[in-house]
């Protein structure tokens, strides 16, 4: 059997937990603490101090394991760790609030020098009416056409499930040997 380990990292509350428990077929094993900052509280309750663990069963000889890594930079010593053995990652970004897009392209940037893997993009909440277009998005995070930019909504599977599909494709073509 084959296991292809995969990364759901971006900013804090970009989404990453919902992501993984949209798809998971193991309930996710989570990190999960109450937020002590009131700034940021206001958004969310909750936040992820190490990693959240999911699974899923793509046929008989195929398992993805998902990582969602920590959004707050002070968890950011948890990347490292999770990246190894990475054989490619997503970076989820809040499309309704640019205000984040800053720091997912630091975090972009930031596993792209842990491991040259495949990656994609997944612009999360592209059902909010704030939401912006994946092109203004790309142009935002600076990123090149060849990027893979998914319109997502965390919290529905079948986005989510497009979201992984297109990974897993770029990880198997860059196994290809000669590639």
């Amino acid at each position: 059997m084959q296991t292809v380990k995969m990364v759901v990292t971006g900013p804090f509350n970009a989404g990453k937990t919902k992501f993984i428990q949209s798809v998971s077929e193991i309930d996710v094993v989570s990190t999960e603490r109450k937020i002590s900052s009131t700034t940021e509280k206001s958004v969310k309750g909750t936040t992820t101090v190490a990693m959240d663990f999911g699974r899923i069963t793509v046929d008989e000889d195929l398992v993805l394991y998902l990582f969602g890594t920590p959004g707050q930079k002070r968890f950011d010593f948890m990347w490292e760790i999770l990246s190894e053995g990475m054989l490619g990652f997503i970076v989820m970004v809040d499309s309704a609030r640019p205000e984040t897009f800053r720091e997912a392209r630091s975090i972009l940037q930031t596993f792209r020098a842990y491991a040259p893997t495949p990656y994609v993009v997944a612009a999360n909440k592209q059902d909010d009416k704030d939401a912006w277009e994946r092109e203004d998005i790309r142009h935002a995070l600076r990123l090149e056409s060849k990027v893979k930019i998914l319109p997502c909504v965390a919290t529905e599977r079948d986005t989510v499930k497009a979201v992984l599909l297109e990974l897993l494709y770029n990880i198997l073509e860059e196994m290809e040997p000669g590639k």
